[in-house]
């Protein structure tokens, strides 16, 4: 990935990535985050895994990070944009819609 590429994928995450790495391990701590999202075997939800390695990219210099974790940055920028597209209607406060998305570090209350 070029400079240009790294640049352009590291400001949507960040424009996309709305909650501190604080917030995010906090919520990611909780009942509500581990019950969101697909769980493959019965193990950890695909986003709840995606949530700790987004803390571990915020809390990364941004000379620190990979192509790897640039290519993740991407997949996460991916991810909510597909979800926000698919926003329900009504309250959606307290949706497994939110706390997915919460669990790839965007909360759309805020």
């Amino acid at each position: 990935m070029d400079d240009e590429e790294s640049k352009e994928t590291g400001d949507r995450f960040r424009e996309l990535v709305n909650m501190t790495p604080a917030e995010l391990e906090k919520w990611l701590a909780s009942d509500q985050s581990r019950e969101a999202g697909q769980h493959k075997g019965g193990g950890e939800s695909t986003g709840h895994a995606s949530g700790r390695r987004i803390v571990e990219i915020l809390r990364t210099r941004k000379g620190d990070l990979s192509d790897d974790d640039y290519q993740h940055m991407r997949k996460v920028v991916g991810y909510i944009r597909r979800h926000l597209a698919q926003r329900p209607s009504g309250d959606v406060r307290d949706t497994r819609w939110r706390h997915s998305l919460m669990n790839w570090g965007h909360d759309p209350l805020t």
